[in-house]
């Protein structure tokens, strides 16, 4: 994965942990940021920290929740969209038949931290 990352050049400014926002965005509609801070197990700070870093880099964005106008809500957008594809399609590519017919996308979602290591402090 690491590999993928580091030859894709739009995914070239994202952190280990802002790749495993971009993949919690990329299987889901829109998160709060305590869901993204509760499923990265990041600190509030650090993940609005991560999450201002995608939205200026324009792979995601932020919504007023339509039920809870004080509620912000995080979304992939587009870009965001197309440097996950490419990434874990290089990924594929890369694993070539050890990963079968199931999607890169499907393998990382099941490893802790979205296939890709943290801070040794979040580490379990």
């Amino acid at each position: 994965m690491a590999t993928a990352l580091s030859t894709n050049p739009a995914a070239a400014d994202v952190s280990r942990d802002g790749w495993r926002v971009l993949l919690m965005l990329a299987r889901g509609t829109g998160r709060s940021m305590g869901e993204i801070a509760g499923h990265t197990a990041l600190p509030a700070p650090t993940a609005t920290r991560i999450v201002d870093r995608l939205v200026s880099l324009r792979l995601a964005y932020r919504s007023a929740d339509p039920l809870d106008r004080r509620r912000v809500v995080v979304h992939l957008a587009a870009e965001g969209r197309g440097v996950v594809e490419s990434v874990c399609g290089r990924v594929q590519r890369m694993l070539g038949p050890r990963t079968g017919t199931r999607p890169v996308a499907e393998h990382v979602s099941t490893v802790p931290g979205g296939g890709i290591p943290g801070p040794r402090s979040h580490r379990s």
